[in-house]
């Protein structure tokens, strides 16, 4: 299965949409993670009209993107689990607390930083994708993409 993960798309605010290579990776995808900080609730409904969409609310989102998604997901997809989560609090230790969130998972999608990431640490694969429309915490544009097999869980971090 092929997800493409975004994060902290912050639409209209920091752009008025997605770039055009986001939506051209999405043909490629089963489905579509958000992980939080939509902030407008008409991507969020864009997006479910084009493939299945796992999302959660972020600190930024607004009462109608929180009233219909929750802070926080379990996702199984075959023998694995994966947590979805925005974050929250200091970027220094975003790690530990979206952690915190989850008991026993394979994966862990969040967002909050801005910066991409794709590390496993103590059998967990921490992913964030970054931000394909904000640069205020990080260089570049980026989104990601999960491909999870019957083995195994795999990210990439694609710059926009």
């Amino acid at each position: 299965m092929r997800i493409l993960v975004i994060s902290d798309t912050h639409i209209p605010v920091a752009a008025q949409d997605l770039p055009v290579c986001v939506y051209d990776a999405i043909k490629d995808a089963d489905m579509i993670f958000h992980a939080g900080d939509f902030i407008d609730v008409s991507l969020l409904d864009k997006l479910s009209s084009l493939k299945s969409v796992r999302a959660v609310s972020g600190n930024m989102d607004s009462k109608e993107i929180r009233m219909r998604l929750g802070p926080k997901e379990l996702v199984k997809i075959g023998k694995f689990k994966i947590g979805i989560v925005h974050g929250y609090g200091a970027p220094s230790d975003l790690l530990n607390t979206v952690r915190r969130e989850f008991d026993k998972i394979d994966c862990l999608v969040f967002g909050h930083s801005h910066a991409a990431m794709n590390i496993e640490k103590d059998g967990v694969l921490y992913f964030n994708p970054g931000s394909p429309t904000d640069k205020i915490f990080a260089s570049i544009n980026t989104y990601g993409i999960l491909e999870v097999t019957d083995k195994k869980i795999e990210g990439a971090i694609i710059e926009i």
